[in-house]
């Protein structure tokens, strides 16, 4: 009995395999239309990763935030991260005007 379900179940595979393949008078397979379908929804979309910030300014403004806070270890945090910066300069001579 087990011989004649194993050519039922190979037909019924193929069967459902072909579907899958299914082809549309004068189109693409329906699987295809489907994904290209989807991918047309996509191009409206605004992109996930916002744009790369500017190196410089961020520089700048870590900067200012090391001038305000007024430390040493500010800094010289500033100018252990962005030594050679032109602001690292700037950040050397506060820290000479700084008392000790």
């Amino acid at each position: 009995m087990k011989m004649r379900t194993l050519p039922a179940g190979l037909f019924g595979a193929l069967i459902a395999f072909a579907g899958l393949f299914h082809q549309r008078l004068g189109g693409l397979p329906v699987m295809i239309e489907k994904a290209m379908a989807e991918d047309s929804s996509k191009a409206g979309r605004a992109p996930s990763m916002p744009m790369a910030r500017d190196p410089a300014a961020a520089v700048a403004e870590e900067y200012e935030a090391a001038r305000r806070k007024g430390t040493r270890e500010a800094l010289e945090l500033f100018i252990a991260r962005h030594g050679d910066d032109p602001l690292a300069a700037q950040a050397r001579a506060e820290l000479k005007r700084l008392p000790r």
